[in-house]
């Protein structure tokens, strides 16, 4: 594939080196994404405000609701504790102070999670290695990341490290025309390690700013899977002993508590870095991110909320939480 030169931003001394990607989406955008979560679980928690007045009952079936946006049980527990604890030590009485202290309650479970764009090196490509079960949206997220850093003028190259299925190799190519960006593949079958290797030798000598890896997808409990991820790690680390710089899982939001069995082998695995949250646009149920905060505390890259590449968002904590929440009822 020809390699396309793009406008490179490398920066001086002083200046922000991070690998500055599309602004954040607006609250308004994220709100009309999160349609299934918001309704199925503050759309049923509005109307408990609705039907209740702030006692033990409002707590209990507050807690029913967390649980069945797949919050998980002690996430669920926790929050409504949290809650209790500010009703009875502020003295709540009505239903906007009881939202705003859901709201406190819930960024607090997120802002951890929030994390700056990765950092550009001076004298070589950032790594990324892409990490994830089949059918979740890896490539796919993969490739939105490479449109993003794309079109902000950074040079990306994508290594096809996903060589036990070949429709996975053709699937990164048909995305490296469409965005045309350099993809580095070899035959169905090869060493995966071994395109790894050769992609970043490739990416350092043409000076791109970041190179990156989409990895095999069979089950997490695949041992053979786990072997060939350590091994690429391994490989990448002796081209450079810096690299990786990102380990990045993606997980279906619509998996619900599942996701946090994939998220503890991976990370036992290869030490996760990041985790990037697709399709929650489709499930009601969004509600595992906070489990996810909550158990593992690893940063969350992107959130998927759709289809087209301008779908794959930052993670904001503060705009996700207030894209959920009811809005406060007038004065």
């Amino acid at each position: 594939m020809k390699f396309f030169s793009s406008k490179k931003h490398k920066t001086t001394e002083g200046q922000n080196d991070s690998l500055e990607a599309q602004p954040g989406a607006d609250k308004s955008g994220l709100f009309s994404r999160l349609t299934r979560t918001r309704d199925g679980l503050f759309g049923g928690i509005t109307s408990l405000f609705k039907r209740h007045t702030l006692d033990d009952s409002l707590f209990d079936e507050i807690e029913d609701q967390l649980l069945v946006a797949d919050l998980g049980v002690a996430v669920s527990q926790k929050v409504v504790a949290r809650l209790r604890q500010d009703a009875r030590e502020n003295r709540l009485s009505d239903v906007p102070s009881l939202i705003a202290s859901l709201r406190q309650v819930l960024l607090e479970l997120l802002l951890p999670c929030e994390v700056d764009e990765v950092k550009l090196q001076p004298m070589r490509p950032v790594v990324v290695m892409m990490v994830g079960v089949n059918g979740v949206g890896k490539t796919t997220t993969l490739a939105k990341v490479a449109a993003r850093y794309h079109s902000a003028g950074q040079q990306v190259m994508l290594a096809a490290c996903d060589t036990f299925r070949a429709a996975a190799i053709e699937q990164l190519q048909t995305w490296g025309d469409r965005l045309n960006v350099p993809v580095i593949a070899q035959s169905h079958g090869a060493d995966a390690a071994a395109v790894a290797f050769d992609a970043y030798t490739s990416a350092k000598a043409r000076g791109c700013d970041i190179l990156l890896v989409d990895t095999a997808g069979r089950q997490h409990t695949h041992s053979d899977l786990v072997e060939q991820l350590t091994k690429v790690k391994r490989v990448l680390a002796k081209a450079d002993p810096d690299v990786p710089d990102e380990i990045w899982l993606t997980v279906d939001a619509g998996n619900g508590q599942n996701v946090l069995s994939q998220v503890e082998h991976f990370h036992n695995a290869v030490s996760l870095t990041g985790l990037c949250v697709t399709k929650l646009d489709g499930t009601a149920k969004g509600g595992v991110i906070f489990a996810l905060a909550e158990r593992f505390a690893l940063p969350i890259q992107y959130i998927g909320t759709g289809e087209s590449v301008d779908d794959l968002r930052r993670f904001d904590a503060e705009a996700f939480v207030d894209a959920l929440l009811p809005e406060l009822p007038s004065a």
